[in-house]
């Protein structure tokens, strides 16, 4: 079964990374061999979208489960769409993580368990400490900038809505 793992580094001793759409680094790995591969997460500095182009990048990928910390409403449903469950991975290594998961010690994300765009910024973590913060709003972008960024969510939308509608046709017709 080939995983992601959101993380801070490049190889299976990294720690795992407590957000998903701005992580550093996905660790993509095969649960039977433990074959890796390390890629960099190319939404992890975008403006606005992060968690989505983020959850795209991992289906693109052949990702059959993702483990991750805070997971965001936005990611959450681009991977419920695409038919791939989600993980709370408890902080230590990739490996750590991987082994955990292969062990059924790791807990279902049912739902997002993050409000989106809580991965901006520095704090955020996985909002279970004392000390969290809510990130602050960005400021506004100009008419023109909104217009192109939400043409550009309803591209991707209509994209995974097309893809949806393939994958439920593949299913229905194999029955």
């Amino acid at each position: 079964m080939r995983i992601v793992v959101s993380s801070q580094g490049n190889n299976l001793e990294a720690p795992t990374s407590p957000v998903f759409g701005r992580c550093p680094t996905y660790i993509f790995v095969d649960t039977g061999s433990l074959e890796f591969e390390a890629l960099p997460n190319p939404a992890a500095s975008q403006e606005g979208g992060a968690g989505i182009q983020a959850a795209q990048f991992v289906v693109e990928r052949g990702a059959q489960a993702v483990l991750t910390g805070n997971l965001g409403p936005n990611a959450f449903e681009v991977l419920k769409a695409a038919g791939i469950p989600s993980y709370l991975v408890p902080e230590g290594t990739v490996r750590q993580a991987v082994e955990a998961f292969k062990a059924g010690r790791v807990q279902p994300i049912m739902s997002a368990n993050t409000t989106a765009h809580a991965g901006m910024g520095s704090g955020a973590g996985r909002g279970i400490s004392s000390g969290f913060q809510p990130p602050t709003p960005a400021p506004r972008p100009d008419r023109e900038s909104e217009l192109a960024q939400l043409r550009e969510r309803l591209k991707d939308l209509r994209r995974q809505l097309a893809e949806t509608m393939e994958k439920i046709e593949r299913l229905e017709q194999e029955n």
